[in-house]
């Protein structure tokens, strides 16, 4: 299993969820995914706390997020195999 990035997928990482146009869809804990298959593989566990304090300087507006992605080839899917 292997992200988009083609760094290896484990249960229990922190992850981000990206649409094919690289905007943020989910973000939490990788569960219950089967080595051998990297499409539509596992669950994602929210770890949002509901009322989280948000300091402005520690964060990024998602649209800037995406755009990262963007510059570094990382906001479309791969082929598949």
């Amino acid at each position: 299993m292997h992200y988009r990035n083609g760094r290896e997928a484990k249960n229990g990482d922190k992850i981000v969820m990206v649409d094919n146009g690289g905007n943020v869809t989910a973000f939490g804990v990788l569960h219950s995914a089967v080595p051998g298959n990297d499409y539509c593989n596992g669950y994602i566990a929210p770890i949002q706390p509901p009322n989280a304090m948000a300091c402005m300087v520690d964060c990024l507006h998602v649209d800037d997020v995406a755009a990262m992605l963007a510059e570094r080839g990382l906001d479309k899917r791969p082929d598949g195999k």
